[in-house]
């Protein structure tokens, strides 16, 4: 597993420099056990010019739309299911610190969404909607629960935690997913 780990990494750079980056990790567990299966930090230990000995596993990233699962469990947690109805329509959230007005990816509007089908998509609104209806703190207090060590600080954390505003450790990350 930990060549195939190495040959995935080393395959998808190509990819990752094409978007503007420049290394890459990658963690398999096992979800029984929790157990590290492969572990790649970096695309070359030995390569400073792309930050060589850094194990990016284990260093604070901002995980994008895969943080979005984490707070739509919390949701199901308070009480939400699959099925419930979010509208997929620009909102203006109020003072939340600040005004805050979160867009989709494709700029596009869905209409009413059930939650599936706004996570299968990775729409960012009806996204944002659960993070507000489910509440900040509840998200924090799972993301707590299930090992995160990043996300102390509450108060650096609003409604964009849901697209990846707080950053995790890779580890922790696929941690809470096993």
């Amino acid at each position: 597993m930990q060549i195939a780990a190495e040959e995935a990494v080393a395959a998808g750079i190509p990819a990752i420099e094409a978007r503007g980056g420049s290394n890459a990790s990658l963690v398999a567990l096992d979800p029984k056990t929790g157990h590290i299966l492969a572990m790649v930090g970096s695309r070359d230990y030995f390569n400073e010019e792309h930050d060589g000995a850094v194990n990016v596993a284990l260093r604070p990233r901002q995980p994008g739309s895969s943080f979005k699962p984490i707070v739509y469990t919390a949701g199901f947690m308070k009480g939400y299911t699959p099925t419930t109805i979010l509208y997929d329509a620009v909102t203006t959230f109020k003072n939340y610190p600040e005004d805050y007005t979160p867009h989709n990816y494709d700029d596009k509007e869905h209409g009413p969404v059930t939650v599936r089908s706004a996570l299968q998509g990775s729409l960012n609104i009806p996204a944002v909607k659960m993070i507000y209806l489910t509440g900040v703190d509840r998200v924090l207090d799972l993301a707590d629960a299930l090992g995160y060590t990043t996300l102390k600080d509450r108060s650096r954390f609003g409604l964009s935690l849901v697209l990846g505003g707080g950053e995790v450790k890779l580890l922790e990350h696929v941690g809470a997913y096993a």
